[in-house]
């Protein structure tokens, strides 16, 4: 018989399981990892007077996406255009960030796999008679250590030729020469720590479940069970 346990560790361990899931996920699709240098936008937008100075722009690159300015056309308004500029792998702009987007990748899958797990926790919380919180948890250090490596090796990439492009001459191996980090490198850090905190607070989530005051209310016949 399936017993429903609700408590507010195993509640919070899921939220955040899921929610580092989805930041990893976000970060690693996301085209701002490194801002590039202001450029100007080379004139003035429809409807705006032509003598005003040039509005400038910064794109963004990606691990295997950039934002960049369309030029625009008469009649067509200037836009921000995001989209891969690698339509293969092998084309990604540098090896180091291949080997990121590796690392990354499987680090994501696994959080996805424990985040989609951790749903079911509520009604099961054994696998192969081993806690699944246990074995969830020990899934996120894993995932962790994945992300580890590929934060590691990004900044690696940055001497290759699409980041000089984007970030000027003096840009090289952990050196971001004119560029700025984005809002999607600092996620994917703070999702990294976060997956390390899921991790250890998985095991406060199977100590919440397997109390004695949870085992009492089983024995009491209870089939939903909820404890704060």
């Amino acid at each position: 018989m399936c017993h429903v346990i609700v408590t507010c560790r195993s509640m919070l361990w899921t939220l955040l399981s899921i929610v580092v899931a989805f930041a990893e996920l976000i970060a690693f699709m996301s085209a701002d990892w490194l801002v590039g240098k202001a450029k100007s936008r080379g004139g003035a937008e429809p409807g705006q007077p032509s003598g005003g100075p040039p509005e400038p722009y910064r794109p963004t690159l990606g691990i295997y996406a950039r934002c960049i300015r369309n030029p625009g056309v008469q009649h067509v308004p200037r836009e921000t255009l995001c989209g891969p500029y690698a339509e293969s792998f092998g084309e990604i702009a540098s090896g180091f960030w291949q080997a990121t987007a590796i690392f990354l990748a499987v680090g994501i899958f696994l959080l996805c796999l424990v985040a989609l797990v951790s749903v079911f926790t509520m009604c099961v919380q054994s696998i192969l008679k081993k806690s699944i919180f246990n074995v969830c948890g020990l899934l996120q250090g894993i995932a962790g250590l994945f992300l580890i490596l590929g934060l590691i090796l990004y900044p690696a990439g940055w001497g290759c030729q699409k980041a000089v492009a984007y970030c000027g001459h003096y840009a090289s191996a952990y050196k971001p020469g004119d560029c700025s980090l984005g809002w999607a490198f600092y996620t994917a850090i703070g999702g990294t720590v976060l997956t390390f905190i899921c991790a250890i607070f998985s095991a406060q989530a199977e100590i919440a479940t397997s109390s004695d005051k949870v085992q009492e209310e089983i024995e009491e016949g209870k089939n939903l069970i909820c404890l704060l």
